[in-house]
């Protein structure tokens, strides 16, 4: 596949300058035409308070072979949809945000200028590290805790049990004073901003079910160390961000056990329980008891209350900078009961209300397209709409390789064309805002690890690679830049083997490093659109554009034959060791046809 001739837009700036727009406004919207895209005339149709309404577009500017056209998009909804009308000689096309179509289709993936509040300006520069605080590193005080009654005390060297009873309650000691002692580490690697799974106490070593909300687990240090870790990060110059269950707590948590323990208690109405004491729970898991947002008490002592628990952490000595909320897709909804976009608002309203900076981002596992783009969450984890497409591209072997949300027959090996497909699926389905201010991630603590998704170095290489260069915020979990393996989340709660060096891929921590170093000092890795310029089975090309530069990307996943492109400028290789870039007498430029490979060029 290769479009050197397709019209383009994006929501990047430099099609859309005005990346805040507040209602009332008017912002100019520009789409490049290449000269051989029979294109003369050029419409944006919006759909204000729901009726269609075409702008004529004139021309910007010409450029080489492009020519840039630009119309006027009113910002009358807080959510403004757009798409452009090519009109040439056989007839009019649109151009959305799914690509260019040649015939009439809904409204879903226009274009989107969103009017909500943007997200915090830190966060486009963020890249996340993820740390399961049982499994990282342990200080010396977590020697003088007793283990719990529910824990199953393990050693450093334990192996983690994938699955099984024992899952939850394998307990290495990890604590929040143990991350503080190697930050360093993350220094190295280029992070900027720590994220931990829950931190409250609980009774496993996941700490989802929490037992309460109002205290740090002793067994982590307690309140002190969340604010010595905060201190630490923060000096650094490094975000700090926080997990909380929104959907539901813990069956040990005091709120539940008021609630069942007697049915006129006031924190009744916070859970879903019927006239004969049974109750909601996460997925039939009967000790994580179901939330319900329907109650106002809920909303006071979680959100709007002064000294509510989603403010308290926000507030110094512990100045965590936001929440990723855990089961987001699930909090509010049961039955009739559609609280969730409500929750979403509220959430985010008192966090940012707290502080004005603070990052709400939601987990969903599955389509998020729904949930996003309204006054809400600020982004998500996005599994569906990269995870599981890389993961499918680059897996090794033919053995069953269960995804995130355990869907039957697992994983399927898919060529580029159908990777590249479900990709731009759910990006045309959301705002440019949204897509690049959610996670993008190739693995976490609920899934496999991409080591063994991928199955060696060369391919975890590009799977990182991409991860590095693609619009969003990349999400790395801990250990993933030491080629730790896993097969499904709970065997990738890998223990971090810090007093084994001789374990660690050191190529691979390489490979992280330089990537990340690359996209801090490359804004067109960081803020630039995004185009698709080739795919073949085993290859993608892509070019993240800005006013000021742009790069080019080549990911292959096996050898093939060079890849050769018309109307690529002259361009210098930044990263993979490729020549550089030299247009030929024709035109052309020629990409490197080894694999598995992951190269980066930079123009202008």
């Amino acid at each position: 596949m290769s479009h050197p001739v397709a019209p383009h837009h994006d929501g990047s700036a430099r099609y859309v300058p005005e990346q805040a727009p507040e209602l009332g406004d008017t912002v100019p919207v520009l789409v490049r035409v290449p000269a051989g895209a029979d294109v003369r005339q050029v419409h944006v149709r919006t759909t204000p308070d729901g009726e269609p309404r075409f702008t004529e577009a004139v021309v910007d500017h010409t450029d080489g072979d492009t020519v840039w056209w630009r119309a006027q998009v009113d910002v009358r909804n807080p959510v403004t949809n757009y798409r452009f009308m090519l009109t040439g000689r056989r007839g009019y096309r649109w151009l959305n945000a799914a690509g260019p179509v040649d015939h009439d289709v809904p409204d879903n993936a226009d274009f989107r200028l969103v009017a909500h509040d943007p997200p915090p300006a830190w966060a486009r520069d963020a890249v996340i590290y993820q740390i399961f605080p049982d499994r990282f590193a342990r200080s010396a005080a977590a020697a003088s805790r007793t283990a719990p009654d529910w824990a199953i005390p393990c050693d450093w060297d334990t192996p983690v049990i994938g699955r099984g009873p024992e899952t939850p309650y394998q307990f290495y000691g990890g604590d929040l004073d143990g991350i503080t002692e190697h930050l360093d580490h993350l220094d190295r690697l280029g992070v900027n901003t720590v994220y931990l799974t829950p931190v409250f106490p609980a009774r496993s070593n996941h700490r989802y079910d929490a037992a309460g909300f109002d205290r740090i687990d002793p067994l982590l240090g307690g309140d002190a160390a969340l604010a010595r870790l905060a201190d630490a990060v923060h000096a650094r110059g490094w975000r700090l961000l926080g997990d909380i269950t929104s959907n539901h707590t813990g069956d040990g948590h005091e709120w539940f056990t008021r609630a069942r323990a007697d049915a006129h208690a006031v924190e009744r109405e916070l859970y879903y329980f019927d006239a004969d004491g049974d109750y909601e729970s996460w997925n039939g898991v009967r000790s994580l008891p179901k939330l319900n947002w329907g109650s106002a008490e809920l909303r006071r002592r979680f959100a709007t209350d002064p000294n509510s628990l989603l403010r308290r952490w926000l507030r110094p000595p512990y100045g965590l900078d936001g929440w990723r909320v855990d089961v987001a897709n699930m909090t509010g909804r049961r039955g009739t009961d559609a609280y969730t976009h409500e929750v979403a608002g509220l959430l985010r309203a008192v966090a940012t209300d707290t502080r004005p900076d603070a990052l709400v981002m939601a987990e969903h596992g599955h389509d998020h397209t729904g949930d996003l783009d309204r006054n809400g969450w600020h982004g998500t984890m996005n599994y569906v709409g990269f995870t599981d497409p890389v993961w499918s591209w680059l897996r090794a072997g033919d053995e069953p390789l269960p995804n995130f949300l355990g869907t039957p027959g697992g994983v399927v090996r898919r060529d580029a064309d159908a990777v590249l497909a479900t990709m731009n699926t759910y990006r045309s389905l959301v705002s440019w805002r949204s897509y690049t201010h959610s996670w993008q991630l190739l693995g976490s603590h609920d899934s496999a690890r991409i080591r063994t998704v991928v199955g060696d170095a060369a391919r975890q290489e590009v799977a990182a690679g991409l991860l590095a260069t693609m619009p969003g915020t990349p999400m790395i979990f801990a250990g993933d830049e030491l080629g730790l393996t896993g097969t499904n989340g709970e065997g990738s709660r890998t223990p971090m083997p810090w007093h084994r060096p001789e374990t660690w891929d050191n190529r691979t921590f390489e490979t992280y490093r330089s990537l990340i170093a690359l996209r801090r000092a490359e804004p067109a890795l960081r803020h630039g659109g995004l185009r698709w310029l080739y795919a073949d089975a085993d290859t993608l090309v892509f070019a993240r554009e800005t006013v000021e530069g742009s790069a080019v990307v080549l990911a292959r996943r096996a050898p093939g034959r060079p890849v050769r492109l018309t109307g690529l400028p002259a361009a210098d290789n930044v990263h993979g060791g490729a020549p550089s870039l030299r247009p030929a007498a024709d035109g052309t430029v020629t990409l490197p046809g080894d694999g598995p490979t992951f190269q980066v060029w930079r123009q202008g």
